[in-house]
């Protein structure tokens, strides 16, 4: 059975989905909630939260581009597989760590100066950010390796998407439980204000999150396996697929173009020095980069722009990403046919429609009020669609490369943690209040923000939509150094 009539059954597509499940659960309450934990509920200077965030995402950056060569570089654990291992590593990593990020520092009281808890905290980030690294590199550097038609990488990609949208869903679904339970208990009229005392509905909600997460991460460990090799019942049925699917293993064998113009071409192994002359690789990070500012970015200020602008109480930190990932869980079954119809890049300008919408939408209502919810859809559903498309046009240019595929995820990632890290300091730095309790201020801080990390962030990204389409994705063989059959291999 040739490369491009491989395929994967649906168990096995499931298994793959839901081995980024834990981390996905982690993200949603990082990029959420950390910055609400810190600043609004245990008390840090809106600095002080910002620098924890930045010190994850640098940690993350570093870690992302040495794992990523590592893991194209080492063999594995014996039979088990070099991304699987890497994989395995970082979901221990990520298990050990993250409840103690969302809990009150064990060793403080009232009088522990705020510099002290920092210094406490760090170290779990640090070990977080690197698991996290190492599960999300070796999981995304599976797909090229499992599948090698684009459709199939798009789907398989979707798969992944709907449970990352599955895990934020059930993220938000248990906050709001948790706070729906406190709300009965407490008769505090000010208990719709975040505060000291919602310390024990972060740390359970992070408590469940573990429990989940290593459940999916098991399942993945015994459902995937690693490596061009079939079974035998998964090869059958790949015969029975191709009888019955001829066209469609067609219509593959046309979108496979060769990477360079030669006749060896399928035995040219590019390594990662030469992704760093391809112009296709600074188009694509530039592309992945500004996607994962929009994504990460709104979702971490949509509770402070929900609580401070529009003043909503606090449950509504729960239900509008709800609302939003719901919307984007919805998309994701349609991102498949939509894109083979009219192109990937259509299907990312789409979203980058939605998004700009979005943000146009934030910035001439300023009080929303249960318009929110029609806002919250155009951008969980645009987040979606970009989102998808653009991990899409990565596997695009990685091709049959894999070989270096992690070190390009890697370096993609690089960018992207880096950018999301710069970008929340600079933010927290520039808020008018230096106190945990909100100024006026923060009403048009927070709504210009909002409208800034998605219709600001929109138009970088559309200009990179635009150089691709201009100059589409592929290896360009000039200058480029490879390795093939009949040249020396570097080790």
């Amino acid at each position: 059975m040739s490369d491009t009539e491989r395929s994967l059954s649906a168990f096995r597509k499931i298994s793959y989905a839901v081995g980024h499940f834990l981390n996905d659960l982690c993200a949603s309450m990082w990029f959420t909630y950390l910055l609400v934990f810190y600043h609004s509920v245990m008390g840090f200077q809106n600095t002080n939260a910002g620098l924890l965030l930045l010190v994850g995402q640098i940690a993350d950056a570093i870690c992302t581009p040495l794992i990523g060569y590592e893991s194209d570089q080492t063999p594995g654990c014996r039979n088990y597989g070099k991304r699987k291992t890497w994989h395995l590593v970082g979901t221990v990593s990520v298990v050990v760590s993250f409840s103690f990020i969302f809990n009150r520092c064990l060793a403080c009281d009232s009088h522990t100066p705020q510099w002290a808890s920092l210094v406490y905290f760090v170290p779990f980030i640090i070990i977080f950010q690197f698991g996290w690294a190492a599960t999300q590199i070796s999981h995304l550097s599976l797909i090229p390796e499992l599948v090698t038609c684009e459709h199939a990488k798009v789907e398989l990609t979707a798969y992944r998407y709907a449970f990352t949208v599955i895990a934020n869903i059930a993220v938000y679904a248990l906050a709001y439980l948790l706070f729906h339970v406190q709300a009965g208990k407490d008769d505090d009229p000010l208990s719709d204000s975040l505060g000291p005392a919602d310390i024990p509905i972060f740390r359970n909600l992070a408590l469940i999150v573990m429990g989940i997460g290593t459940l999916f991460a098991i399942f993945f460990h015994l459902g995937t396996t690693e490596g061009p090799s079939l079974g035998a019942g998964e090869e059958a049925g790949g015969e029975r697929g191709r009888q019955r699917n001829k066209k469609e293993v067609e219509e593959a064998e046309d979108e496979r173009r060769p990477l360079l113009p030669s006749s060896n071409t399928t035995s040219a192994l590019l390594q990662w020095k030469c992704w760093l002359r391809q112009p296709s690789f600074y188009q694509v990070a530039l592309l992945y980069m500004s996607t994962r500012l929009i994504v990460n970015l709104s979702q971490t200020y949509i509770s402070m722009y929900l609580i401070n602008t529009l003043g909503l109480p606090k449950k509504f930190i729960a239900i509008i990403p709800l609302v939003m990932y719901l919307s984007g869980f919805l998309s994701s079954f349609i991102m498949k046919p939509v894109s083979r119809r009219i192109g990937k890049c259509l299907t990312y300008f789409v979203g980058l429609v939605l998004i700009m919408a979005f943000s146009y939408w934030v910035l001439l209502d300023i009080r929303m009020g249960q318009q929110v919810y029609g806002a919250a859809v155009l951008l969980g559903v645009g987040s979606a669609t970009i989102l998808v498309i653009s991990l899409a046009m990565t596997a695009e240019l990685i091709a049959d490369q894999t070989q270096s595929g992690a070190f390009v995820y890697g370096a993609m990632s690089f960018t992207d943690k880096l950018a999301n890290g710069v970008a929340v300091m600079v933010i927290q730095s520039l808020h008018p209040c230096h106190t945990v309790v909100c100024c006026p201020a923060c009403v048009w801080f927070y709504h210009y923000i909002m409208v800034a990390v998605t219709g600001g962030v929109a138009i970088v990204a559309a200009l990179a939509l635009c150089s691709i389409l201009i100059w589409p994705i592929k290896i360009r063989p000039r200058g480029l150094r490879v390795m093939s059959d009949d040249s020396p291999r570097i080790n």
